[in-house]
């Protein structure tokens, strides 16, 4: 079944359903990648976002190859990419020599980088998110490359515009941020060396159940914890039409690459969300803080204009996650610490 508004779920039983929902491919997904010839291979494809990526691609292009490639320290993104039909390869990104023998596919989604503990290893990070980036650019010089990158590399714009569109020249606070300025600039200088067609996936947010801006306000609504507003303002999406966007960027290529911002269409107040996920949970919200002027929003205008709004809104998500906490179902365990000013993750 194809995924449409109206074929929405009211309730997300449990995660053998959300993993369904998240991998169920609309015809709008379906068409542009017609348009595409090739194999797919996604570079990183064992972190939070990667397997519901390979599952949709699969789903969507079934008598074409999905390969998964990563580290795969945790056999269980293998067994379940497996069992989906998903080839996989165990690789290190780091070394140069396992690069060069994966196979040559037409179609490279890069979605490798680190960003939760990025403060407690920093040559890491620089590592895994410009050298990694400098070596796949070069490797797969003949592909379309769709590289994952973060609306972070924007300055704070202010709430009350539309927030940073494409044109904002990056310059974002910490070191983390700046190595994700660092990532584009690698494949940007790539592309621009051999003509390799890209784009550079500016996402903020992607969110399911599990995990998101949605979670960690609900669950700290539950556990009785404050939530500060000082970072007032965000905007996200929901993971499934982030994965779909990202796939049909394949299909909207640039020579060079270029940048699009990937998220929900709305600036949504933090306060504002936790009073909507509050009456679902019937528990008062602790609000603590005073909203800053500024935050890490972004304009999403180009990305609506190529595939429209997202299928799933804002309201819709709030309901969903509300559900979801309220039944205790499980959790990644990973705050996206979206209230984070100082870059510091």
């Amino acid at each position: 079944m194809l995924l449409t508004r109206d074929s929405l779920p009211d309730t997300i039983s449990d995660i053998a359903a959300l993993d369904d929902l998240l991998c169920r491919p609309s015809q709008a997904l379906v068409d542009d990648l017609r348009k595409v010839d090739g194999d797919i291979m996604i570079l990183g494809v064992a972190g939070k976002m990667g397997p519901t990526l390979a599952g949709l691609a699969k789903a969507t292009l079934p008598d074409r190859r999905v390969i998964g490639v990563a580290r795969f320290s945790d056999g269980r993104a293998r067994a379940w990419l497996d069992a989906r039909g998903i080839e996989t390869i165990a690789c290190d990104l780091l070394d140069e020599t396992a690069i060069e023998a994966l196979p040559k596919v037409q179609n490279i989604v890069f979605m490798a980088g680190r960003k939760f503990g990025a403060e407690g290893g920093l040559s890491l990070t620089w590592a895994m998110n410009t050298h990694v980036p400098a070596l796949i650019a070069q490797a797969f010089w003949e592909s379309r490359i769709v590289a994952f990158s973060t609306g972070c590399v924007y300055p704070f714009v202010p709430v009350t515009g539309k927030g940073a569109d494409e044109s904002v020249p990056p310059n974002p606070p910490g070191e983390y941020a700046q190595s994700c300025v660092g990532r584009e600039r690698m494949f940007e200088y790539f592309s621009r060396k051999f003509a390799t067609p890209g784009r550079l996936f500016r996402l903020n947010y992607a969110i399911d159940m599990r995990y998101g801006v949605l979670h960690d306000i609900a669950t700290k609504i539950l556990g009785g914890k404050p939530i500060d507003v000082s970072l007032g303002h965000v905007n996200f999406i929901w993971q499934g039409d982030a994965s779909a966007q990202a796939l049909r960027c394949l299909a909207h290529c640039d020579r060079p690459t270029s940048p699009i911002n990937v998220s929900g269409q709305d600036i949504l107040a933090v306060r504002d969300l936790a009073e909507k996920l509050g009456a679902r949970l019937a528990r008062k919200p602790t609000i603590v803080g005073t909203e800053e002027p500024t935050a890490w929003v972004t304009d999403t205008s180009q990305a609506v204009s190529l595939f429209g709004p997202p299928v799933v809104d804002t309201e819709q998500l709030i309901a969903w996650t509300a559900d979801w906490v309220a039944r205790s179902m499980p959790s990644l365990g990973k705050p996206t610490k979206y209230e984070v000013r100082d870059g510091r993750y």
